[in-house]
Formats: structure tokens, sequence, C-alpha cells
């Protein structure tokens, strides 16, 4: 194994070990979320094609993001959804997001098609 596919596999545990730690304290916390049930879509343009994806809202929050449909590069938009999304779902926002170095216009797109999807969510 090279040292980069060994660097990004570590990448990949870490983020996945912050998701699971995020999934458990927001299953943990109380309160309202700012969100209304419901499976939203949104899209914006990527670096070659449109991103749709489709958000899910459950209990009020970010539950679960998906990319529906776009014509990017795979391996470029697998590096922005490994990272983008877990993060927006983590932070329960996409105000200060990263855009991922290298995949920089699929990961803004990713962010501003949850932000269209979500702007029919808002309470």
């Amino acid at each position: 194994m090279t040292m980069q596919g060994s660097m990004k596999k570590r990448a990949i545990l870490a983020v996945t070990s912050i998701l699971a730690a995020s999934v458990l304290l927001i299953g943990c916390s109380s309160g309202g979320g700012q969100y209304i049930d419901g499976i939203y879509e949104g899209s914006a343009q990527g670096a070659k094609s449109k991103i749709k994806v489709s958000v899910e809202v459950k209990g009020d929050k970010i539950n679960n993001i998906q990319i529906v449909e776009h014509g990017e590069t795979q391996s470029i938009i697998d590096a922005a959804i490994d990272v983008t999304i877990p993060e927006i779902i983590q932070e329960q926002s996409t105000e200060d997001i990263d855009v991922i170095s290298g995949a920089s216009k699929s990961s803004e797109a990713i962010v501003e098609a949850v932000e269209s999807a979500l702007s029919g969510a808002k309470k």
C-alpha cells in the first residue's frame, strides 16, 4: 500500500469516527432543531456539472445527505463526499465548511446544494 493510500485510509477512518461520535451526541441532545422533518432536494454547479443532493431532516436535524446526480470526475467528487458531507452533518450547518483541496469546486457545490435544499426546511 502506498503512503498516500495509507493516509487516505487514516483520514477516512478519522472522519468516520468523528461522524459516529457526532451521531451519538446528536441523538443524546435535547431541544428542537432548526429544520422541519422531511426530504429536500437542491442543486448547484460543480466543476463539470450540476450536483444534485437529497437532504433528510429527521428529529429537526440534518440526518443524511446523499448525492443524487452529478457528472463530476468520480475521484474528485468522492473526496468531497468523504469530508464535506460528514462535516455538514456534524456541524448541522453549511456555515464555515472548509472546501477540499483538489476538489474545491465540487465541495463548494455540495455545500451550496445542501443550502438550497435546506432553504425549504427552515422553521
